[in-house]
């Protein structure tokens, strides 16, 4: 049998599935260069000695998504919440592109969710949204916190007051250090390397928003807790876009209920690799909006976790 694995997934122990030692495994991860898919490697490293591994580029979430039309009880992939609940109400991206395959759709465990970081650099004098009036702010193009950036410029009443440098988010780190922009907007799972390097280089605040503006951004409320990045000294409330794996009902229980379990007892492990999985608890899966895997429910009951309603 061969298993298939979409997106970030887990590490798994031979003691805790012996009977996939030696299976060939296809991690089709996100686009190469992403941290997305340097959590694929660090996953496929984790994985040696209990399955051969190769991990492939995917060109996002909705193409995993999708891909649920064409795979069967060994296919695991990553994805928001919301965008398994737009596949089985055909809306968004799957607007006219439904199909049944999407009501099957079972939820396993989170991975790290994606960010947002408001970063300004300390001569900037930005302290708070206000502040970013008349100032100069590297949005970048195209991506998840390049659009998130401009909406909450917006919802906050300063998008007509700011200037929005004309430069790819790569070069942000850059620019914030020579002066050429005041503040960029980042999204990724935290710590953030771009936010890491900046930090280390020159001084940045993290802007914090109120648990107001959080409400009217309509995203999850994110903790960054105080120590993650060189000066700072205090928690930083942000927003948040989930990030689940995720099976099909195709897949039998003690499946699910197996992977779900050695998915957590390899976390730690995981995060000596990576610091950004430490953020993962056991807690968000209470930000799944569809259902979840029997398998996986069963391991969270086990472990006194509250599942959410449905």
């Amino acid at each position: 049998m061969m298993i298939r694995i979409t997106a970030a997934v887990f590490a798994l122990a031979a003691s805790t599935l012996p009977a996939f030692a030696q299976e060939r495994i296809t991690y089709k991860s996100a686009r190469a260069g992403t941290s997305y898919f340097q959590m694929g490697v660090q996953l496929a490293e984790a994985l040696k000695g209990t399955a051969n591994v190769t991990v492939e580029e995917s060109q996002g979430s909705v193409q995993n998504v999708m891909e649920v039309r064409a795979r069967g009880a060994d296919y695991v992939f990553t994805t928001p919440p919301g965008l398994v609940a737009a596949a089985q109400n055909a809306a968004g991206p799957f607007e006219d592109r439904g199909a049944p395959e999407f009501d099957g759709i079972r939820a396993l465990f989170p991975i790290p969710s994606l960010t947002m970081h408001f970063v300004a650099s300390t001569d900037s004098g930005i302290e708070s949204f206000e502040d970013m009036a008349g100032k100069t702010v590297l949005l970048g193009s195209g991506t998840f916190g390049a659009r998130e950036g401009e909406k909450y410029l917006g919802l906050f009443g300063v998008a007509d007051q700011v200037t929005v440098a004309d430069a790819e988010l790569s070069n942000a780190v850059a620019a914030l250090k020579n002066g050429q922009i005041d503040a960029f907007v980042t999204a990724g799972s935290y710590p953030a390397p771009n936010v890491i390097e900046a930090a280390a280089s020159t001084g940045v605040r993290v802007l914090s928003l109120t648990d107001a503006q959080v409400e009217e951004t309509g995203r999850t409320r994110l903790v960054i807790p105080a120590g993650t990045y060189a000066g700072q000294d205090q928690d930083i409330v942000t927003t948040s876009l989930p990030v689940v794996a995720y099976a099909t009902e195709a897949m039998s229980e003690d499946t699910a209920y197996a992977l779900t379990k050695a998915f957590w007892e390899n976390k730690e492990n995981l995060g000596g690799t990576a610091a950004w999985w430490n953020g993962v608890t056991p807690d968000m899966i209470g930000n799944v909006t569809t259902q979840i895997h029997p398998g996986a429910a069963r391991y969270y009951q086990e472990i006194g976790v509250d599942l959410p309603e449905g």
